[in-house]
């Protein structure tokens, strides 16, 4: 209405029909998108589709250990697992997902 109790106001042109721009062929290129960053020298742990043992040499907060990949220490999430330092823990893509104990060791 027009606030005074009258005729309703007509619509906005848009209102009838919003139009959306469609993408010219042989315009300019999408925007490219982001790229994953790529691991060099078997430096990061979680590249692969494999689960890689590591050694934890130090606890932090937040369920986070430092562990020893053999090539590097590296943060990795402790969360899904009951570890300490010393364990030997399976992680895939950062996370532990088991801690490996020896035959007949200690809560073995």
């Amino acid at each position: 209405m027009d606030g005074t109790g009258g005729t309703p106001e007509p619509a906005p042109e848009l209102a009838r029909g919003a139009r959306v721009p469609l993408p010219v062929l042989g315009g300019p290129p999408p925007e490219p998108r982001p790229t994953i960053p790529e691991c060099y020298d078997d430096v990061c742990i979680t590249c692969s589709d494999e689960a890689i043992p590591v050694t934890i040499v130090e606890l932090l907060d937040d369920d986070l250990a430092n562990v020893d990949t053999g090539q590097s220490i590296e943060v990795v999430s402790i969360a899904l697992v009951d570890a300490k330092v010393g364990d030997t823990i399976l992680v895939h893509a950062k996370e532990a997902i088991a801690v490996v104990r020896a035959e007949g060791g200690e809560g073995g």
